[in-house]
């Protein structure tokens, strides 16, 4: 079983990744893909008049800031632009792909943070009226019920809450935690660099492995996004999942050649 997290910054290379899909989809049809979409709605939130904001919070980690609008957005390019069109390329290479979100059938869900406790300006704030949460269950039941039926599930945020309201989750944690519940071997992080960075943005500083008991410690090398995908691979280590790669997104077989050991592998 393997899961693929495609990410949502610039760069990547959807049809690579189809590509790649649709060859390995022939050799071992159990696979589950989640996807991100960050670029394309702050482009979009941009043109709509409500741009981005992003929060800190007081343990350091960035995140988007997930008014009821910005949500509104947010699913609008999530689950309609990318998710369809990623759907759309799977098909058109014989991969009878299904797109869902978290919401459909509850298959994240998750409890709403009750406040935010951000640092802005260097002064602690509370944000109640954010729509977030992260992954707490997944409802395997009906993932393997697509699998069994041949159909690829490829997934995105947002989730669904225990009270039934839309919230934003990290996709890089909510893999992992798929990746955990469905009893997965690997998982695949692509993203628009090759790896985790020693010096990031300097590419040649890749960090090649890093034994699973020695994950946490490489959070301080991480860089803005990265911690959250360090983050999501220390969960799902701890949570069954033999091995995490870290791959290019960026290059003609990316799931292939990250499987093979390009990157950072992470366990195994």
């Amino acid at each position: 079983m393997l899961v693929v997290k495609i990410g949502g910054s610039t760069g990547i290379s959807l049809p690579h990744i189809a590509d790649d899909v649709a060859t390995l989809w022939t050799d071992a049809p159990r696979m589950v893909i989640v996807h991100g979409g960050s670029a394309t709605t702050n482009a979009v939130a941009t043109q709509l008049g409500h741009p981005p904001e992003f929060v800190t919070s007081v343990a350091g980690y960035t995140s988007r800031r997930t008014d009821r609008r910005t949500l509104e957005i947010f699913e609008m390019v999530y689950c309609g632009q990318i998710n369809k069109g990623l759907v759309e390329m799977l098909q058109s290479r014989g991969v009878n792909a299904v797109g869902l979100s978290g919401l459909d059938g509850r298959i994240w869900e998750g409890k709403r943070k009750d406040a935010i406790r951000i640092v802005k300006d260097g002064r602690r704030m509370v944000l109640r009226d954010d729509y977030t949460g992260k992954v707490e269950r997944v409802n395997t039941s009906l993932l393997t019920t697509l699998l069994d039926a041949g159909y690829l599930p490829v997934l995105t945020p947002p989730a669904i809450s225990y009270e039934g309201e839309a919230i934003n989750v990290d996709g890089d944690r909510a893999a992992a935690m798929t990746a955990a519940a469905m009893g997965a071997d690997t998982l695949v992080i692509l993203s628009n660099v090759p790896g985790l960075l020693r010096a990031f943005p300097d590419e040649a500083s890749l960090i090649p492995h890093i034994p699973a008991a020695d994950v946490a410690r490489f959070m301080e090398v991480a860089e803005d996004r990265m911690k959250k995908k360090v983050m999501g691979a220390e969960e799902a280590l701890a949570d069954g999942v033999r091995r995490v790669i870290f791959g290019d997104g960026r290059v003609e077989h990316p799931i292939r050649r990250a499987l093979d050991g390009h990157g950072t592998v992470i366990g195994g």
